[in-house]
């Protein structure tokens, strides 16, 4: 190997003056250790990503920069962008000062530990190395159920998504440079890093509990994460609607044939129940319809709008590095 790289940590920050002391004492501690290995290059930086957070944590990031400049830098964003473009800021703004980066979320459930594997498979050979859960046994039978169930819908939907990987991963400068083509709104950094390609792999670690505060991902978020990264990726739900509507078509001309071989017959009888139900399914059809169609047609006009999907207010890193 030759002479170590540059790695910044890009970690995005929403409310987590709770954990933020203990999640920059163990990065330090992790970052000092790869430096004395030299596994990472003493200018390799920990850069924490202020998504709008409505408490201390911006000044948090302010001291930790203040008083150790070499380890820790702090990104302001002007308002709530949300947890994927709070990473996009962050990965965008390092892409041109390091090597490589790892993404993590602040919250100390991504195992730490897990980086030196990362930079040891980065120096193998490999432009993205991905995180993965080996395990959900921290996670309740309801959140095991419904997120197993997501990463298989999205492969059946056609998306290449890396099942039980979330926003852990390392990539190298070549594909962070590619990303900054990527220039849609709706973000699902989960299905658009593996569209880049180049050579990949994973590493395995156990997922731990939240170390303090609370989730920033409620039932209705996630439902709308998920929402966001099908209709982002595939097209099949429209599919679907095409398909439903011709068995649809189909089974209303049986049921038409049906109806007058039966009055011919002079054996029809008028239902109400069948009517009503009849009627209801049919109606329920072209509101479910016109509702997946609505997601598309939403995004279609984010996308157009073109407008900026982070506002940097303030890069506070050191002056060396820069």
């Amino acid at each position: 190997m030759s002479s170590p790289e540059i790695l910044y940590m890009v970690v995005p920050c929403y409310n987590e003056e709770e954990v933020l002391p203990e999640t920059s004492k163990r990065l330090k501690e992790k970052y000092q250790s790869l430096i004395e290995r030299k596994l990472i290059s003493p200018l390799s930086r920990v850069v924490f990503v202020n998504d709008g957070s409505k408490d201390k944590t911006w000044s948090m990031i302010q001291e930790l920069h203040s008083s150790d400049p070499e380890f820790f830098s702090g990104i302001n964003l002007a308002h709530n962008a949300g947890h994927q473009n709070a990473v996009l800021a962050g990965l965008m703004t390092v892409k041109d000062i390091c090597d490589m980066a790892i993404t993590m979320d602040a919250d100390l459930q991504d195992d730490i530990n897990t980086i030196d594997a990362m930079v040891e498979k980065y120096y193998e050979g490999n432009q993205v190395v991905y995180g993965v859960r080996s395990a959900r046994d921290t996670d309740t039978f309801f959140k095991r159920f419904t997120a197993e169930g997501f990463y298989k819908f999205m492969k059946v939907m056609g998306a290449d998504v890396v099942y039980n990987h979330a926003d852990f991963r390392l990539m190298s400068k070549v594909v962070l440079k590619e990303l900054a083509n990527f220039k849609e709104v709706n973000l699902f950094l989960r299905g658009m890093v593996p569209l880049i390609g180049y050579q990949s792999c994973s590493v395995y670690y156990e997922r731990a509990e939240r170390f303090a505060g609370e989730s920033k991902y409620p039932l209705k978020k996630m439902l709308a994460f998920a929402v966001n990264g099908i209709t982002s990726f595939s097209v099949k739900p429209l599919k679907l609607i095409t398909s439903v509507g011709i068995i649809m078509s189909i089974l209303s001309l049986v049921a038409i044939i049906w109806s007058v071989v039966a009055k011919i017959g002079g054996f029809s009888e008028l239902g109400w129940s069948s009517t009503m139900c009849s009627i209801w399914l049919i109606g329920g059809l072209q509101l479910l319809a016109l509702g997946i169609i609505g997601e598309y047609v939403g995004k279609i006009y984010a996308e157009v709008k073109q407008r900026p999907r982070f506002i940097i207010a303030d890069f506070i890193n050191d002056p060396d590095n820069k």
